[in-house]
């Protein structure tokens, strides 16, 4: 099965942050199911979620284009860099188009906007951040589909959602194993209520953008369910509505 994680590049990201490992921290996706989806059906509906996303003020539409065949182990078909060049769904797509098949998926780049601690300067930025869409083919990666989602949202690094060490929230009583200088130094800071407060207000930013952009998909889509999730949260879904409940 893939992965969720194929062709997530750090377009141009600025500053330094607690996160900068993009390949390596955990990530937070959006999987989503579409009624009768089909061969025929699916590339019209993946340019209808092209057009939804909320893309950077600074960086703005699509970053790159990545056809696969068979499975994540194959070599791209397609590997297509659009940074500085104004394409759009309808022209992506149609690059689609002319490698259209069951066993494919059409992986496409972009960039949002989130609220990024900066270390150096130690103040918040809202910053470009990687984001990727994935239309996976109904018989790509021996139906990866049917877990992974006909459409699959990676939104970026789980930790722009959740938090860091688990300080958000309502748990109490957690031992945090420090593994790195930065972190000691971001911890140090947050025992300070007003970094603490400040904190949790662009973490709940960071989950509301996510949470607003949905309601457009479905609006957009004909989505019969669709699954938050991380590789680090048993229920991230849960997680979220944690944070946002507290005051």
């Amino acid at each position: 099965m893939t992965s969720g994680r194929a062709a997530v590049r750090d377009f141009d990201i600025e500053g330094t942050s607690l996160y900068n490992d993009v390949a390596m921290a955990n990530h937070a996706y959006l999987s989503v199911w579409s009624r009768d989806y089909s061969e025929e059906t699916m590339l019209e509906e993946f340019r209808a979620l092209l057009g939804t996303i909320p893309f950077s003020a600074g960086q703005p539409g699509l970053a790159w284009l990545v056809v696969r065949a068979v499975s994540p182990a194959e070599y791209p078909l397609v590997e297509v860099d659009l940074r500085g060049q104004a394409v759009g769904p309808v022209d992506v797509i149609e690059l689609m188009r002319e490698h259209l098949n069951a066993d494919s998926a059409y992986e496409v780049a972009a960039n949002w906007d989130l609220w990024v601690f900066d270390t150096e300067t130690q103040s918040w930025k809202q910053q470009p951040q990687p984001l990727e869409l994935i239309c996976h083919g109904t018989e790509y990666d021996d139906g990866a589909c049917r877990e992974m989602g006909h459409f699959q949202v990676d939104a970026g690094i789980e930790h722009l959602f959740t938090g860091h060490a688990r300080i958000l929230g309502t748990h109490e009583g957690i031992t945090v194993t420090v593994e790195h200088p930065a972190e000691a130094e971001f911890l140090a800071a947050m025992t300070r209520p007003e970094n603490f407060r400040e904190y949790h207000q662009k973490t709940r930013e960071n989950i509301q953008k996510l949470m607003d952009w949905m309601p457009q998909i479905e609006r957009a889509l004909p989505v019969e369910r669709y699954r938050l999730w991380s590789e680090g949260e048993e229920n991230f879904e849960a997680r979220l509505d944690e944070i946002l409940a507290v005051r």
